[in-house]
């Protein structure tokens, strides 16, 4: 699609803005927006070119993470007083094409509404250990309703035989991943000023039960010992979805990002765990034995941090565009 103006909207550029707080894998952004002219209609659209190729071959993450800023985009329309007008997979033609947004009718902005937008200047990605505190079960139990609200499930994991297994299937594919020179290294590569920031992973990659990414290899040069590793851990949960498709993962996506921001909200961050979805054999075993045939989208911990560290976002005039095809730079 093309249009006869150069200037963005108002309107767009704020969409824009939102969306690209979300949260996404390594902090690859993969995504660009269409807007359709004159604020008439705001667009997600998957950029294929920014995936984790060896992470995410499927790309499930990528539009998972395209969801998570679908939420974004929804929450700035209600911060405008007007309701979201959402479309999923509009155009069976191009897969990339993931949601139109639009603008329906004026409606006053609710308490949970106006914290999750604020918050999403707020919510960051947290590698490392949380506070000891234990987080309030109604606490939790507000985030379930959130993520139910969206189609998804989200799962206290706090019984020791689940959490030892799940800690367990997220060591053996970190593991996998460390073992793959390949693989080590595009993760490795997601660190810098574009996009992983140095100083975020400070933090051995098993200073906690589960397994992190190991970032700056700090595995190489030593190893933290198991009895050190439960400490700081925070709380596990997995989010699921009853289905596995296209629309189920966008959905997953924005279930995911209205938990985090109603968390952030509360000042309460996320850390990601998602080694073990991104091998088929241990993502199966996971819906066998952890979320009772769910399919396993996210895994994350929760807890309180005192440190954040800023990431990098590209500029809303450089992820927003007028056609249907991905922004050149």
């Amino acid at each position: 699609m093309s249009v006869s103006y150069d200037k963005p909207g108002h309107a767009a550029v704020h969409l824009a803005r939102a969306a690209s707080l979300a949260p996404s894998p390594h902090n690859s952004q993969p995504w660009f927006f269409v807007e359709e002219g004159y604020d008439h209609g705001f667009e997600v659209h998957a950029d294929a070119a920014r995936r984790m190729l060896l992470s995410d071959p499927d790309g499930r993450e990528m539009v998972l993470a395209c969801g998570a800023a679908l939420f974004n985009a929804r929450m700035a329309v209600r911060h405008l007083g007007f309701k979201p007008a959402v479309e999923l997979l509009p155009d069976p033609a191009d897969p990339a094409f993931l949601a139109h947004v639009g603008f329906a009718a004026h409606a006053p902005v609710s308490a949970d509404e106006a914290a999750m937008a604020g918050a999403m200047v707020l919510r960051h990605t947290h590698r490392g250990p949380f506070a000891s505190e234990s987080l309030p079960r109604e606490f939790l139990d507000e985030l379930s309703e959130h993520a139910r609200a969206e189609g998804a499930v989200f799962q206290v994991i706090d019984g020791p035989e689940e959490l030892e297994l799940l800690a367990r299937l997220v060591r053996t594919a970190e593991d996998c991943h460390r073992a793959d020179p390949v693989h080590a290294a595009e993760v490795a590569r997601c660190v810098g000023p574009d996009r992983v920031p140095a100083e975020a992973c400070r933090y051995h990659p098993d200073c906690t039960l589960l397994a992190g990414r190991d970032y700056l290899y700090l595995s190489r040069r030593y190893v933290v010992p198991a009895r050190r590793r439960a400490a700081g851990t925070g709380t596990v949960a997995v989010l699921s979805t009853a289905r596995d498709g296209r629309q189920d993962w966008l959905r997953s996506g924005q279930a995911l990002q209205r938990v985090l921001l109603s968390a952030a909200a509360r000042g309460v961050m996320a850390a990601f765990h998602t080694q073990p979805l991104e091998l088929p054999e241990l993502r199966a075993r996971m819906r066998r034995h952890l979320t009772a045939g769910h399919f396993p989208q996210v895994v994350l911990r929760l807890g309180r941090t005192g440190q954040r560290w800023a990431t990098s976002r590209r500029p809303a005039i450089r992820v927003l565009v007028h056609d249907s095809a991905p922004a050149r730079w």
